[in-house]
């Protein structure tokens, strides 16, 4: 009779926290920040001061803000990194980490270092200058050492020990470095890059850990085949299926480098967050989702503009991204973001709560 009290205990337990979970509620969780690293699709404004045509620190990104004010987010609103930080009960901006309006004590609950434009291989953030990987975890050096001058070294310690590690980088390395410049695609064949990556990622999230991280996420690359800009590129209005087949195979990879490395490194709660089955989801059945448009981003006519060829004053630009899956060429609208945010906190991350 015991074991099926507690039996039935632990159901109820688990049961509240998937309807909390569902019904979008704050929870209370021990997650004291979000350490964000990555690209353009989490990327706050960390490549506002860098000499790079990679920013978006302008009309109309950032248009459906509080107060419309273009942070450097490659979106009309907040971004997937922002709704995690939220659900899990902390500020609902992530700031990056190289905005000069923010200080150490805005960090402390969670920070951004990543960078638009880069990715797992440094040659991807060299063809943008933007920052490379081994920059963003230098930062994150330098930002523990702050974290202890503000916290002290036991609840600075604690904090980096209980946060939670958001890793989004992939699309970049791929799509630009491999299959628009020559370089890599002479040196690799694409199986033999994919899996130079996985080694980058893999000596990555190893640092991460013996830097103090324990709960990452990893994730994986979108369907990129039915990116706005790659359907404009073929010359069509479908999704490029081949595309689409190398992400998910690339996706494979990286969830199997997640479950070898969670068993490898001791006391981490590693995991695999795949963006693609729902984002596809959304790309295949938009009205029940609320969507109007799939194929082309909100900003200007939604087949190739991006960054600076994303401005103010292109007529063409929609009225509500809501209706949008995209809001320039290549980036998720804020309601696209919402929802993949929602669906790795019940998912991947729902561990972490």
């Amino acid at each position: 009779m015991r074991k099926m009290a507690i039996s039935l205990y632990h159901h109820i337990i688990l049961l509240s926290c998937f309807v909390l979970l569902q019904s979008g509620v704050h929870v209370e969780s021990k997650v004291p920040a979000i350490i964000v690293f990555g690209d353009s699709t989490v990327d706050a404004g960390n490549n506002n001061p860098l000499p790079t045509i990679a920013k978006s620190n302008f009309a109309p990104y950032g248009r459906d803000l509080e107060g419309g004010k273009a942070t450097g987010r490659f979106s009309n609103g907040r971004l997937a990194t922002d709704f995690i930080s939220e659900a899990f009960g902390n500020k609902p901006l992530v700031p990056a980490y190289l905005d000069s309006s923010y200080g150490i004590e805005d960090f402390a609950t969670g920070v951004t270092f990543a960078s638009a434009g880069t990715g797992f291989d440094n040659k991807t953030a060299d063809v943008a200058q933007v920052l490379p990987l081994w920059k963003e975890v230098e930062y994150f050096k330098e930002y523990k050492n702050r974290l202890t001058t503000l916290l002290g070294r036991k609840a600075a310690t604690e904090t980096i020990r209980d946060a939670v590690y958001i890793i989004s980088m992939g699309t970049n390395d791929i799509v630009i470095n491999y299959f628009a410049l020559p370089d890599r695609s002479l040196h690799f064949t694409l199986e033999e890059y994919e899996n130079f990556l996985v080694g980058i990622a893999n000596n990555f999230i190893v640092e991460l850990y013996q830097l103090g991280a324990r709960k990452i996420s990893l994730g994986g690359l979108p369907p990129i085949g039915c990116l706005p800009i790659i359907r404009t590129l073929a010359g069509g209005h479908a999704c490029i299926e081949e595309f689409n087949t190398l992400a998910r195979g690339f996706d494979l990879k990286l969830k199997s480098l997640a479950s070898r490395l969670r068993g490898e490194l001791r006391g981490s709660k590693v995991v695999f967050s795949n963006i693609y089955y729902k984002a596809m989801d959304v790309i295949q059945k938009p009205s029940l989702y609320g969507f109007e448009n799939v194929k082309q981003g909100c900003c200007g006519s939604g087949r190739f503009e991006l960054s600076y060829l994303c401005h103010r004053d292109n007529p063409l630009t929609c009225k509500d991204a809501n209706k949008y899956a995209f809001w320039d060429a290549i980036h998720p609208s804020e309601k696209l973001h919402s929802i993949v945010g929602k669906n790795m906190m019940k998912t991947s991350l729902a561990e972490f709560v």
